[in-house]
């Protein structure tokens, strides 16, 4: 289940993904496979080469793309997840996430 994200948010990723650019979306989520995680960060782009490419950049495998029909993208979790964003400069979800807290 997915939460704390707007509609427009969402919205826009799906369009940047769609446009072939690296999109980023971060949002609280729950699942019990995944337990201690209580966030998720969706790297998307509908240009795969694209998507893996960067993926390799941060060690990420190719094989780990959720190969959605529309909107491919890497799902981060915990310090996976920290590292990438830091390293992507998204100040702005560690932020509002508190994924520096945890």
């Amino acid at each position: 289940m997915a939460f704390g994200v707007k509609r427009a948010e969402l919205d826009a990723w799906k369009e940047r993904v769609k446009a072939g650019e690296i999109a980023i979306l971060t949002h609280f989520w729950l699942d019990e496979r995944f337990p201690g995680c209580d966030t998720v960060t969706k790297v998307g782009c509908a240009d795969l080469d694209k998507l893996e490419k960067w993926g390799d950049k941060h060690s990420l495998e190719a094989a780990w793309i959720h190969r959605d029909p529309y909107h491919p993208h890497f799902d981060l979790f915990g310090d996976r997840q920290y590292e990438i964003l830091v390293k992507e400069n998204c100040w702005n979800h560690i932020e509002r996430f508190r994924l520096d807290k945890k």
